[in-house]
Formats: C-alpha cells, structure tokens, sequence
C-alpha cells in the first residue's frame, strides 16, 4: 500500500481502508494463533506418543530383570551343585550318568538363556538410544517451532495495535468521543468486537461498547465503525447526520420500551438492541418512501446496514435498521 497508516489516519475519508486493514488483521492473527494451538496439539500428541515408548522400555526392562532372575538362581546352583565330583571327564569317556546329564542339560539351558537375556538388552540399549535421540529432536524441533509461532504473533499483534490506533485516530476526527484522555477505549477496537458476543442480551458492560458521533448513543464495535461510514456517506448525500433516536438499550431500558409501547418492541432479552447491533433513526427515514428512506434502502447494506424484512410489516418499524457483518460489502 502507499500511503503510511500515520497518513491515512490523517484524513478521515480512508475510514473505509483503516476498517478493511483491522478486518485483515484480524484474521491473520486469528489464523496465526489457531496454527499455533494446532502446533500444540501436535507436540502434545507426540509427548504422549513418546511417554507411550518410554512406558514400553520400562515394563521391557522389567521383563528383561524377570529373565535375568532364574539364569543367575541357575548359576548359583550349579555353583554349589558341580556337573559332578570329577567335573566332566565321566561326559567325555562316556560313563556320564543321569544326574551328569540333567546337569549338563541345565548348563545348556543356562547358556541360551543367557545368551537370549543378552541378545533382548542389546536390542534394548538400542531401542533406549534411538528413543533418547528421537525425545531430543522432538523437544528440540517443538521449542523452535513454537517459539517462531510466537514471535510471529507477537509481530501481528503489534501491527493489529498500530492499525486500531489509527482507526481510533481516524474516528476522534470524524467526532467519536472516544475517551478524556484520548487513548482508544476497548469498546472501538473492531478485534474485540466479539467479545460483546460473552455477554448477555442487554447487559453488555459501556466499556464494550463504542459510541456513535450521535452524542448518547453506543453499539458495538464493529456496528458503530461501519455506521460512522454510512453516516459520513449520508451527509455527503443530505449535508447532515442521520437522525438516531435509539442504539444499544441495556435490559432495564428494554423492559421500559416493550411496557411502554406493546407490540412495537421485542420481548426484553431479544432483541438486537440488548446486542448493540440495532438502531433506531429518524430525520425522515422513519418515514417509508421518503427520500431518506429509499437511500438507506439502497446504499445501507454496503456498510452492513439493512432494513430486516419482518419491520415492514409485523410489526411495522420503517425506523428500525440493524447490522450484519456478513453483508458488509464495503468490506
């Protein structure tokens, strides 16, 4: 892009692009961390994989000791017990008897039991060194990785921090009281849009919500970010503000309209309101066929605003306008 973020900041008309930029940034963060969780799951997999051989190696080792345990109670009988008073010259010249034998029969089996308990730890000391080097390159790969992850995300994340300051730069200017001190409130930050969603229907904290340059009145992040756009596309059109009677409305103030006017309001806890994703307007756009009306109808959706299709009817609220992401074509 060729213009810096400090410049785009400085004109207001390029709202749209600081919007397009956050939307980006966004999903590469999103992306870049759900790579990294995969990339732990991963390494989990394999950790669990490796204790999994390392068990095996030990109940070996126990096997290895249970085989050892008889060749060497063999060997001590034998020890007390010789192949015979005149050790194995009776075996040589033929006159061997049964219990010459039976002992040269055990020494036999000592042999190749040994030799098997010797041949099972070669395999064994093998296997331990190739596990021990497949732990260390596991570990070792796995701490590279996570760590590239991280650094990654870290760099995102300081570019995401840098765009939102300059869309809230971009907003003061278009008259969005952000804060007293100037710094950007939580509640403006698109990326944390989402988090309005934790909350209950009409009891989203102030500090989630951003306020519209309509002194009064809040919505959501994202809802407000994109109203300021079809705002300053309306004065462009009618050389003012477009007239907004009602925004986000806590439970209480819910409670308060559907008792006031049954009929015309969602039951309390339902509707868009309590979300910050609804508003309710005037200056003439409560007025169906009007020249307000019939402009909205045509350009609100490019910024994500549409009249619902149940307000033209039941019940009929031409002055209630809603917002939805999906739709928002400016972006």
């Amino acid at each position: 892009m060729s213009t810096t973020l400090a410049e785009t900041a400085k004109d207001p008309s390029n709202l749209t692009e600081l919007r397009k930029q956050a939307e980006q940034s966004a999903k590469e963060l999103e992306d870049a961390t759900k790579a990294l969780e995969k990339r732990r799951s991963d390494i989990a997999a394999s950790e669990k994989q490796l204790k999994d051989k390392l068990r095996s190696l030990q109940t070996a080792d126990q096997q290895l000791a249970q085989i050892r345990q008889p060749v060497s109670q063999m060997a001590e009988l034998l020890y007390e017990q010789p192949v015979g008073a005149d050790g194995i010259a009776p075996f040589l010249s033929g006159d061997a008897g049964d219990g010459t034998l039976r002992a040269m029969a055990n020494v036999g089996q000592i042999v190749a039991v040994r030799q098997q308990a010797v041949e099972q730890t070669s395999q064994l000391y093998t296997q331990t060194e190739q596990l021990a080097a497949q732990a260390q390159d596991l570990r070792a790969s796995n701490l590279l990785a996570e760590a590239q992850m991280a650094a990654e995300i870290d760099t995102l994340r300081q570019r995401s921090d840098k765009i939102v300051k300059s869309l809230t730069a971009a907003l003061v200017k278009l008259g969005i009281k952000i804060d007293k001190v100037g710094k950007a409130a939580l509640g403006c930050n698109p990326l944390q849009a989402a988090t309005a969603n934790d909350y209950p229907n009409g009891l989203i904290p102030r500090t989630m919500l951003c306020p519209l340059q309509q002194k009064g009145f809040m919505l959501r992040a994202d809802a407000t970010i994109a109203f300021v756009s079809l705002n300053e596309a309306y004065r462009r059109q009618f050389g003012k503000q477009i007239c907004v009677t009602s925004a986000y409305r806590s439970l209480s103030e819910q409670q308060s309209v559907y008792y006031r006017r049954p009929g015309f309001a969602a039951v309390p806890g339902r509707s868009n309101h309590g979300l910050g994703l609804a508003a309710d307007l005037c200056g003439g756009i409560q007025n169906p066929g009007s020249v307000q009306f019939r402009w909205m109808e045509q350009n609100s959706k490019k910024y994500g605003w549409f009249h619902p299709a149940w307000a033209y009817s039941s019940p009929f609220e031409p002055w209630h306008w809603e917002y939805n992401p999906k739709i928002d074509s400016v972006l």
